[in-house]
């Protein structure tokens, strides 16, 4: 499994929220560049970008920002935030990220979903986030009566692979991972997927590593590298049972 370091981009700057809530954001550095390439100089082996102000708004906001930061370090990216034509996809993977990541245009638009497969199936994620047990939206503000099981499901007819589960409720609080819900996620998903949402210790993906799901590739984590509570390195080592 991988370790992912996240970075959320508001307003031009490197921020965590607390359980997907915009008013409740944290700056941690002024240029999401510089988090970057910290990350990467700890030994990144892959980075996890959500561009906020796309996803609250619908359309990406800081293409630049990953522009820049897929020319000056050379780590894989995957992006994620307000990419809902075929065009603002396109304009993502020109912009140098390695994958992009749905979330709700890949449950409100399935015509987007199907041309945007078809064109870039191997390079595409989707995003699902829960409030509440059920789906969520429209950047976290929105919820739907679904199950994620359920939307999994649905994807997974349409040729989806590749998801990232995010329980936002748990986002940010740093208390580790539900792992009944985790088991119930890996039941679900027939590819491969990505746990985040949480995470606050070594012990927490120490219990993802044990957990032996073999669909599950990697979880993400921000504020707790932010925050020092562990190193990209021993976060690393826990996730392959060092």
């Amino acid at each position: 499994m991988i370790l992912y370091p996240a970075i959320d981009i508001l307003e031009g700057q490197a921020v965590r929220l607390v359980r997907g809530e915009f008013d409740q954001s944290t700056v941690y550095r002024d240029s999401p560049l510089e988090a970057a390439r910290s990350w990467v100089e700890a030994g990144a082996r892959f980075l996890h970008i959500v561009d906020l102000d796309g996803a609250r708004h619908g359309e990406p906001h800081h293409l630049d920002q990953l522009d820049a930061i897929t020319s000056e370090l050379d780590v894989p990216v995957q992006w994620g935030g307000g990419l809902r034509t075929p065009e603002a996809v396109r304009e993502a993977l020109r912009a140098g990220a390695e994958r992009v990541i749905l979330g709700t245009a890949a449950i409100n638009d399935l015509d987007l979903l199907d041309t945007v497969m078809g064109s870039h199936r191997d390079r595409v994620m989707v995003s699902i986030d829960t409030r509440g047990g059920k789906v969520a939206t429209a950047g976290w503000q929105e919820t739907t009566s679904l199950d994620a099981p359920e939307v999994i499901t649905r994807l997974q007819h349409r040729g989806v692979r590749r998801f990232v589960y995010t329980n936002a409720d748990r986002d940010g609080l740093l208390e580790g991972p539900d792992m009944d819900e985790v088991r119930r996620i890996a039941d679900a998903v027939r590819g491969s997927w990505i746990f985040s949402g949480g995470i606050g210790t070594v012990e927490h993906l120490r219990q993802l590593h044990a957990a032996r799901l073999v669909n599950l590739s990697g979880a993400i984590t921000g504020k707790a590298i932010y925050e020092n509570k562990f190193t990209i390195a021993e976060g690393q080592a826990a996730l392959q049972g060092k």
